[in-house]
């Protein structure tokens, strides 16, 4: 919004905090999921051969636990350490909570979790539509994730749902450095 944090700590006022646009806090999430191309295909990989997996469909729901779990890890893990994936680093977006202090592992994990809110209610609707594969799927994911984002711009702060649901933020982190201990 306006004016900027100085002080190198975290804002004093509302005013003071610099947020990421939606439109570049969205060609973040697609730049994620370029480089997360790789992980779940390292994942994927790794599953395949501890499970003997010959067929796609075999074991698929323990595959989809596991990465689930495998990117669950991966998120929680940067944005504990640093508030930023390297997609966030790429588009200087960082995840701190409502006091401007990096997240808490728990408040990591719930943000992981709640943030499958951007999927999982466009996933229901197209499997009770029938749409369980091909463009109608991906029609419904697109719609489900541009609701999530034109959202937004409604939010106080223009931040997205599972922000505002677990108390965390995303900041302009030229703007925000992280807080020295």
């Amino acid at each position: 919004m306006t004016g900027l944090a100085e002080s190198g700590g975290a804002p004093t006022a509302a005013s003071a905090w610099v947020f990421p646009s939606v439109r570049r806090r969205m060609a973040s999430f697609v730049y994620e999921g370029v480089l997360l191309f790789g992980v779940v295909m390292l994942a994927g990989f790794l599953f395949s051969s501890i499970t003997q997996q010959r067929h796609a469909l075999q074991g698929m729901r323990g595959l989809q636990a596991f990465m689930f779990i495998v990117l669950g890890v991966y998120f929680v893990w940067f944005w504990a350490k640093t508030g930023q994936t390297l997609a966030m680093k790429t588009w200087h977006v960082r995840l701190v909570d409502k006091s401007g202090q990096p997240v808490s592992r728990a408040r990591a994990i719930a943000r992981y979790v709640l943030s499958w809110i951007w999927f999982v209610p466009a996933l229901a609707v197209a499997e009770f539509s029938g749409a369980r594969a091909g463009a109608p799927l991906w029609g419904w994911m697109f719609a489900g994730v541009l609701l999530i984002a034109v959202a937004a711009r409604w939010s106080p702060d223009r931040q997205f749902i599972h922000d505002l649901l677990c108390g965390t933020r995303l900041v302009d982190a030229r703007h925000h450095p992280v807080p020295r201990a």
